[in-house]
């Protein structure tokens, strides 16, 4: 793996480590929204959501708009798409070990009988 694409996921699993930024990813994944509509359920500042939002779009997983004073945030799918892409990767190391360990319990259960 190349190093821009380790540095890549980094950001991105960063990002997705804390609760609030999940939360927003959520939000956005519904419809494009403004910063005060994603502040809106949460007990915090525009100033803290506006932090959170900086760390998502440097993980490149937003993409933020702005017209006036209206900052509006859109989620950028192609990074998720990645993340979810490397994921995809141990998915299948784990289901070869999961289908050996049903074989092997399969088996272990004939010799029972």
């Amino acid at each position: 793996m190349v190093n821009h694409n380790k540095d890549h996921l980094d950001g991105i699993f960063h990002a997705l480590a804390d609760s609030t930024r999940r939360e927003l990813v959520d939000m956005m994944a519904e419809k494009e929204r403004t910063v005060s509509e994603l502040a809106e359920p949460f007990d915090m500042s525009l100033a803290a959501i506006s932090k959170h939002i900086k760390v998502l779009e440097r993980a490149n997983l937003v993409d933020r708009s702005v017209k006036g004073r209206i900052h509006t945030c859109r989620l950028n799918t192609d990074s998720l798409f990645k993340a979810t892409e490397w994921l995809r990767l141990y998915e299948k190391y784990w289901n070869k070990r999961f289908d050996r360990l049903e074989n092997e319990l399969l088996n272990a259960k004939k010799k029972e009988h």
